[in-house]
């Protein structure tokens, strides 16, 4: 037979039951309802029993009807007591629970125990577990794990998944004390102060993410409008809506009951709180889209399903978390830890509802994951199922503990505030030295603007004598081609000497300047007769040159006329006492094309 799909709502007055059954013969149904009892059945499909949460009555109000367009039959159903609220309609999975086994207490119990296994006989829950002094085990027993530590030996079969799945490495042998000092010390290991510092400060991405608006802050909002309204505290469908995907994941668990003491409560309790902070950072940092991270991110940052963790108290939680947001994903921020704390508590409000949403949303991403399909057997399926019948007020208890419980930085041991604090030194020390450096470049520029006024000034200053100089740099350029022109022309008389500005000789060509007197005069002296061009070049020198004395440091000389040579003003920049080497100069006669001819020492090679 198949279980058809269901789901109840109601009203102040009647209770209403929606089954969905196509192809079935709309003319034989039976139904069945009496007291807490509603069963169902339309050949192929039988709802066998739903246990109710409260009482229905028949009294010839209810009415049935089948639409043959969607193949669903809609059956109201009165309530005995008008205006009761019915809680847990959307918790199928305990509905389909049969009644005779609803109870949580155990066939087999110890008689001297100090309490009861059940908790429906408990008035208040301390979530600070008393806490018991470690001793070394010598049991060669296995240790457990699990939801509400009930199961035992799963890894040894399974070895060659565990590495990709938790951080611990042969949990079966490994007691919770030694699991946890591992943990600390893998996660100070792994925390790295460069990135948690750089997240720190540039946290544009940070902000953008934390922006986000999952689906239980519209929820929560509602909520709290509608109990300042009607002060109504109980969960309702109309904050918290289940697809049809999760129904149909609803009525795929087995249901079943857990015999838990109140020990493992408290690390069922604390365990669910571990694994809705880290369900909360992935929805937030990839702002409710799913990728192939989810599944890492959900699973590493809850030691619980990671590290097999059993918490003893809802700060050990916090900080446990706390730690792994900051040394493991890509975004390492406290305000990330701070967010997933506040989304928790709202969902914690929002009632068991919500909590089931989520915890669906989990077992999905783990199915979709290989092999995270082992955390869903180890933990996720048994907390959807258990989860829906647990009492409103034991969340709500422990929502209000968890709000009252602070975390800071300075609890998760990794000097977070020191690490801030030497960082901002570092980023003060390095504002002064730009400021510093920047205060410098504006004093050199301006040093640099008065050196260029100076220098304009004195340009303009010189630049009277500049022209005067400018004339006779034109006429010594007029006079230098000249005289290339008469090398040129010696160039082609072969047997004409060559001029050597060195006393004027070759092996040769002799050109003599020194007389019998002391004093330089010229004569041009050559072994070979010279030609024609030559002997007019003589005549012309000595009828239109004469020689006199050149100062001490000349370098060059120009052509001056007679006045100038009765006084002649030697040219500061030519005739300066610094200049080296001593030697003689050709003075020549203002005639047409005049020549002028160096001659130095060989001390001044140059």
């Amino acid at each position: 037979m198949i279980t058809p799909a269901f789901e109840l709502t109601q009203d102040p007055d009647f209770l209403t039951v929606k089954i969905r059954v196509p192809y079935a013969k709309a003319s034989e149904f039976d139904i069945y309802f009496e007291g807490e009892d509603f069963k169902f059945y339309a050949k192929p499909y039988f709802l066998r029993q739903l246990t109710l949460p409260g009482r229905i009555v028949e009294d010839g109000r209810e009415k049935a009807s089948y639409n043959t367009d969607e193949g669903t039959f809609t059956i109201q159903l009165p309530k005995e007591v008008p205006g009761q609220y019915f809680e847990g309609l959307d918790m199928l999975t305990s509905l389909l629970a049969p009644k005779k086994s609803r109870s949580a207490k155990p066939l087999v119990e110890e008689m001297a125990a100090s309490g009861e296994l059940s908790e429906e006989n408990e008035e208040e829950f301390d979530w600070e577990m008393e806490q018991i002094p470690y001793e070394e085990s010598t049991s060669p027993l296995q240790h457990p794990y699990g939801f509400g530590n009930l199961r035992s030996g799963v890894f040894q079969r399974l070895q060659d998944e565990l590495s990709d799945v938790i951080d611990l490495k042969d949990p079966d042998q490994t007691p919770a004390e030694e699991r946890r000092r591992r943990r600390l010390a893998a996660e100070a290991a792994k925390f790295e102060p460069d990135h948690y510092l750089a997240d720190f400060f540039e946290d544009e991405a940070i902000k953008h993410l934390l922006k986000y608006k999952p689906w239980w802050i519209d929820a929560h909002k509602k909520m709290t409008a509608l109990q300042r309204e009607s002060h109504q505290e109980h969960d309702s469908p109309a904050f918290v809506v289940f697809s049809e995907e999760e129904r149909e994941q609803m009525r795929k668990f087995t249901n079943k009951s857990h015999l838990l003491d109140k020990r493992s409560r408290q690390h069922v309790y604390l365990g669910l709180i571990d694994i809705l902070l880290a369900y909360c950072y992935e929805i937030c940092v990839n702002e409710g889209d799913k990728n192939v991270e989810s599944s890492w991110n959900i699973r590493k940052l809850s030691a619980t399903l990671c590290w097999l963790e059993s918490f003893s108290s809802l700060h050990d939680v916090l900080v446990s978390f706390g730690r792994r947001v900051l040394c493991y994903p890509l975004y390492r921020h406290f305000e990330l830890v701070t967010r997933a704390f506040n989304d928790t508590v709202m969902i914690l409000q929002l009632g068991k509802a919500a909590v089931l949403k989520c915890l669906l949303d989990i077992h999905k991403i783990f199915m979709e994951s290989d092999p995270a399909y082992i955390l869903n057997d180890l933990f996720i399926t048994d907390y959807c199922i258990w989860i829906q019948k647990v009492k409103s007020k034991k969340l709500a208890a422990l929502c209000e503990s968890l709000q009252k419980t602070t975390l800071s930085k300075s609890h998760m041991g990794l000097e977070l505030e020191e690490l801030e604090a030497a960082a901002v030194l570092v980023q003060e020390e390095e504002k002064a030295l730009k400021a510093a450096g920047t205060v410098s470049k504006q004093q050199l520029l301006c040093s640099e603007s008065e050196t260029s006024d100076s220098e304009e000034s004195s340009s303009t200053s010189s630049s009277q004598t500049g022209g005067s100089d400018s004339d006779e740099q034109e006429s010594s350029t007029s006079e230098d081609g000249e005289i290339n022109s008469f090398q040129g022309m010696l160039q082609e008389e072969r047997t004409a000497p060559l001029i050597d500005c060195n006393g004027f000789r070759q092996a040769t060509n002799t050109w003599a300047t020194e007389g019998s007197d002391g004093k330089s005069k010229v004569s041009l002296q050559s072994t070979t007769p010279p030609g024609k061009l030559v002997e007019e070049l003589e005549m012309q020198i000595h009828s239109a040159m004469r020689l006199s004395e050149q100062p001490e440091g000349l370098a060059t000389a120009g052509c001056i006329s007679q006045e100038q040579e009765e006084n002649p003003v030697p040219e500061p920049d030519r005739f300066s006492e610094g200049a080296a080497g001593k030697g003689n100069f050709l003075e020549v006669s203002p005639k047409p094309n005049p020549l002028l001819f160096l001659c130095s020492t060989n001390e001044d090679e140059d």
